[in-house]
């Protein structure tokens, strides 16, 4: 297998994805991600879908840009990771990648199917290896994460985001809407913020408001872009507790063990039947 002639195309373009597009394309693969006209990506610092608001972005050193599939090939051939806006998923049917990698992340399956390249590969519940995909890769925190599946599925969705060190209740560092509308955030990524201090307002067009407050002190990793609209109960933002600003400004290790499961899949899947 030539990873240069290897096509990776990944379904969506949020912070875990991106961690697998980062680690594939420092690896030698050309990458090709899709996403959203308007991502739902909260982590955006270290997501390559802030392309599809800012037209380009870097992270960690690698650099990708919003094109239109015309021109996926040049941006390719200058080491830059095209970002295409493609809901539907027209763009595997077009580029005809070698692996497929579905990294929406939406917890079930929005419609990838194992027919659609040699290897696909998905990401966390909601597939099954040998039914919809080849291999599923673990993204549950724990003993488990990053590993391969070649057959069943990954560990159910909890329903709560995983622990990180210093929380006591496990979904207090995820910040969600209180209501519908709109996210204009008071702080920026990477700030420190103190228990208690305002973060964000979800504002609609009635009016309405509703202040957003930090639950712990910690570091803002996250908010949502200010043009997505918002659903009550939607994830809307991210306080780690570590307080570590860097850390929003680099690939997590969660997002390097799920790319090292993916690596693994597609490195193994090209010296066996698959033929890569």
């Amino acid at each position: 297998m030539k990873m240069e002639k290897t096509l990776v195309l990944i379904r969506g373009a949020g912070d875990l994805a991106s961690g697998v597009a980062w680690r594939l394309r420092r690896c030698g693969f050309p990458v090709v991600m899709t996403e959203l006209e308007l991502p739902l990506v909260v982590r955006r610092t270290v997501a390559f879908a802030q392309a599809v608001f800012d037209g380009e972005t870097v992270v960690d050193g690698i650099r990708a840009r919003r094109v239109a599939l015309a021109e996926v090939a040049s941006c390719l051939a200058q080491g830059i990771i095209p970002v295409l806006v493609d809901p539907a998923g027209e763009a595997v049917r077009h580029l005809q990648p070698r692996v497929l990698v579905d990294g929406i992340m939406a917890k079930r399956n929005l419609g990838t199917r194992r027919e659609q390249a040699p290897l696909v590969i998905a990401l966390g519940p909601g597939f099954t290896a040998g039914v919809d995909c080849h291999a599923v890769v673990e993204t549950n925190r724990g003993h488990h994460l990053g590993r391969v599946f070649w057959q069943g599925s990954a560990e159910p969705d909890t329903g709560e985001p995983g622990a990180l060190p210093g929380v006591g209740v496990r979904a207090t560092r995820v910040l969600r809407a209180p209501m519908a509308g709109f996210v204009k955030e008071q702080r920026r990524i990477g700030e420190s913020i103190r228990q208690g201090e305002w973060i964000a307002t979800v504002w609609d067009d009635a009016g309405r408001t509703a202040a957003i407050h930090a639950p712990f002190t910690g570091v803002l990793r996250g908010i949502i872009h200010p043009t997505v609209p918002v659903t009550p109960g939607m994830k809307i933002g991210d306080l780690d507790p570590r307080a570590k600003a860097e850390y929003c400004y680099s690939v997590s290790d969660k997002s390097l063990a799920i790319a090292g499961g993916v690596l693994e899949a597609i490195l193994s899947a090209g010296r066996g039947a698959t033929a890569l």
